[in-house]
């Protein structure tokens, strides 16, 4: 399989390590090589087979756009362009592409995910989240705090849910969240150790999309990985 990554920073790096160790070829290219977007012409992307997205929200939504009109597949791990969903989905329909996106794509956060979803089962209690990462990250507070504040919010409408977002050297990726009432207080935690975990599921993504059609939320389909 054919596989290009967008972006070169940190995660982009190590997610064409891992995909060349996987067995497939990869191509990776930075913003500069994909200005106007050079690297995502139709010809250009005819013998792609998944294309993987780790740049930043404003690249991110041209990236998309990009790929999907010519009617190919695409892994987006960046976050903040949300907005603009529906519009891709569209677009995805339209043009018989496939979109594949997710706040992250640890399997580990995907469990703390689920974990969410049971803790926000309780009644009587008040929930917050803090979230820290390094200091580069552009969105705060991250995709995946705001995955777990919907996540409460879905159990609890109308909800108040602080997010607390701290920013400090090379933090990999830390979430907690905290239910707690007059008696006592719960905490469900995920800490990155490594990108690598962020990167091999957006490795595993591009293999399970790579002869689909739609559109799907990480989260809808980890469990057939």
């Amino acid at each position: 399989m054919l596989i290009l990554v967008l972006g070169k920073g940190k995660t982009g790096t190590l997610v064409a390590e891992i995909a060349a160790e996987r067995g497939h070829t990869v191509r990776a290219v930075d913003e500069t090589e994909n200005a106007q977007g050079a690297a995502l012409t139709a010809e250009k992307l005819a013998a792609v087979d998944v294309v993987i997205d780790f740049t930043a929200p404003a690249a991110a939504v041209a990236n998309i756009t990009a790929v999907l009109t010519a009617g190919g597949r695409i892994v987006v791990g960046t976050t903040g362009w949300y907005e603009h969903l529906d519009a891709l989905k569209a677009l995805a329909t339209e043009h018989k592409g496939a979109l594949l996106y997710g706040t992250n794509f640890s399997i580990g956060v995907q469990k703390l995910f689920q974990m969410t979803a049971e803790l926000a089962a309780l009644d009587g209690y008040s929930f917050s989240i803090e979230e820290t990462h390094h200091v580069t990250k552009r969105d705060a507070p991250s995709g995946t705090a705001i995955t777990l504040k919907q996540i409460i919010v879905e159990k609890h409408p109308g909800a108040e849910i602080e997010i607390t977002s701290h920013r400090i050297a090379d933090a990999k990726g830390e979430h907690v969240v905290r239910a707690t009432n007059e008696v006592d207080e719960l905490e469900v935690r995920h800490n990155a150790t490594s990108r690598r975990g962020f990167a091999l599921g957006a490795v595993r993504a591009a293999e399970w999309v790579a002869q689909k059609q739609g559109s799907w939320e990480f989260r809808e389909i980890f469990p057939q990985l």
